[in-house]
């Protein structure tokens, strides 16, 4: 299984009036990661969606805050898929500071996959399990 890293900068847009990442944009840059993740696998989300017909959405969130992320440094934001089965993946995430791998924020997140259509649970691809196993 591939360890996968993400590289992203806090910008301003990102912080709270104190200066740091605001809680909820922790969220969007392991989403991004995850995205990305897919992506070095040879998976764009709106091609799964036209093609396979599938929607992968979060079911479940648990975040640890260690310590705040601060405007302009540079993050590594890692993907880690420790369960895959028929219809879900379990993503540990983990947000560091690049320029040391200080801890900055952990999670693990259940995404769902769904019929587009339904929004029913079902099968991951196959292609997609084999791509993630190589």
């Amino acid at each position: 299984m591939m360890n996968f890293s993400f590289p992203v900068r806090v910008y301003y847009e990102d912080t709270d009036s104190g200066g740091v990442v605001y809680y909820a944009n922790y969220l969007k840059f392991m989403e991004r990661a995850r995205t990305e993740y897919l992506r070095q696998l040879g998976f764009e989300q709106d091609q799964l969606i036209e093609q396979e017909n599938i929607i992968f959405a979060v079911k479940s969130v648990n975040v640890n805050y260690h310590l705040p992320a601060k405007f302009n440094q540079l993050l590594d934001v890692s993907a880690h898929v420790t369960q895959f089965k028929k219809a879900s993946l379990l993503f540990e995430q983990k947000i560091v500071k690049q320029q040391d791998q200080t801890l900055l924020c952990s999670g693990s997140i259940l995404i769902a996959s769904l019929n587009a259509k339904s929004f029913k649970p079902c099968a991951i691809p196959q292609s997609l399990r084999d791509a993630h196993e190589h």
